[in-house]
């Protein structure tokens, strides 16, 4: 569950940082990614490169000082999560690794870095990050390296880094959206409780129940349409719900003792189809307006939506 927090912490560490970059430069910037800059410039690729290095050390002190140094360690070992959350799980590494290049990527961009540089720099070092996270889980005891967790690490850094090769931008957006909620059963609740957490924000991170991750794409560049909106995406997300627990919703102690049996509930997974915003359709001079947009182009914005779930179709008139 923890690799929900150390997702958030690097991306907030990089978004932080770019914030704390653009100050320290007294050269005027139209945009987040300055195209227009024909080489590196210096004092810009030094604010980055720091920024860089404070988020990855940054965020990796903080799990080895709150997270790992409370667990018992163990020799290198493998863990076989796979089957696990209905692979909600994975489609978290997908979207941050995705995320992580990308805003490493508009970081390098804007300081002047050539384009298959910054595009490499982006993707191997957000990868060599998660890699990091990975070996160490390795050598926790509870945890082990996933081989799922780090192939859908691969893929999301692949699907950043093969749009930006092929067409110099990202037709096919990788979006998070949660709607965090109780639950009404008070068994249910206290299981979530124990699972997610009480607060909002936990709930946010770690009930994969609350989460869809969506594949938002951009219909008027990918078929060069004229007359489609360049604003208005169409998207497919995925989620599941029912889930209290890894892999069944029955628990048992040490001792095999039934501690949460909840069986009657079906574990299920969601398919969406529903339209989105493409944020960067919206042209803009302003810098903080440019990073505002960069920020909400990572989350599907809510709109009416089509469910396919346990064989049956039903409509959203609004989902998150």
């Amino acid at each position: 569950m923890h690799r929900s927090f150390y997702r958030l912490a690097i991306m907030v560490c990089l978004l932080f940082s770019g914030g704390a970059i653009f100050s320290q430069t007294t050269h005027t910037t139209r945009h987040l990614s300055n195209d227009s800059m024909p080489n590196p410039h210096p004092e810009r690729v030094k604010w980055v490169a720091i920024g860089h290095s404070a988020a990855f050390a940054g965020s990796l002190t903080g799990l080895a000082v709150l997270w790992y140094a409370d667990h018992p360690k163990s020799g290198f070992h493998f863990f076989d999560d796979n089957a696990e959350w209905l692979q909600v799980d994975k489609a978290g590494h997908l979207y941050s690794a995705y995320m992580i290049s990308h805003t490493s990527s508009e970081l390098w961009k804007w300081a002047g870095v050539p384009r298959k540089k910054r595009i490499w720099l982006a993707g191997i070092g957000g990868l060599a990050y998660q890699s990091i996270i990975e070996v160490l889980d390795g050598f926790s005891a509870e945890y082990g390296f996933s081989a799922g967790d780090y192939v859908a690490n691969i893929l999301g850094t692949a699907t950043f880094v093969s749009q930006e090769l092929l067409w110099d931008r990202q037709k096919i957006k990788i979006k998070f959206s949660v709607f965090p909620k109780r639950y009404t059963e008070p068994q249910l609740e206290q299981r979530a409780n124990k699972l997610y957490g009480k607060t909002i924000i936990e709930r946010s991170l770690k009930d994969y129940n609350q989460q869809t991750y969506w594949l938002s794409a951009d219909i008027k560049s990918l078929f060069h349409s004229e007359k489609w909106p360049a604003w208005l995406n169409i998207s497919i997300g995925y989620g599941a719900k029912g889930m209290f627990g890894g892999t069944s919703n029955k628990v048992t102690d040490q001792n095999g003792n039934i501690i949460f049996d909840r069986t009657d509930i079906p574990r299920q997974r969601q398919w969406y189809l529903s339209p989105d915003l493409n944020f960067s359709a919206f042209k803009t001079n302003k810098k903080g307006v440019k990073i505002l947009f960069f920020i909400l182009d990572s989350f599907k914005f809510p709109a009416p939506a089509l469910e396919l779930s346990g064989g049956k179709l039903r409509g959203h008139f609004l989902y998150f």
